[in-house]
């Protein structure tokens, strides 16, 4: 797990990117990865905890994809 901060956030689809040092070009992430209860979204400058992985393909164009987000 590594701190992140939320490039962008796109609230209306459910998705946003997320930048730390081990994810260079950014980090595809999910509503569906976020951990919290209720209405699950981010805001861009936030810090998170991430959990990453490199499927070995590009996930909308970014070659690295949250596993798991939790907001600080």
């Amino acid at each position: 797990m590594v701190i992140a901060t939320v490039r962008e956030w796109h609230e209306e689809e459910g998705w946003g990117v997320l930048d730390c040092s081990e994810t260079p070009g950014g980090c595809f992430g999910h509503f569906s990865d976020i951990q919290m209860t209720g209405f699950r979204s981010l805001t861009p400058g936030q810090h998170v905890d991430l959990t990453w992985e490199a499927p070995g393909f590009k996930q909308d164009g970014y070659d690295y994809r949250a596993v798991s987000i939790v907001p600080r």
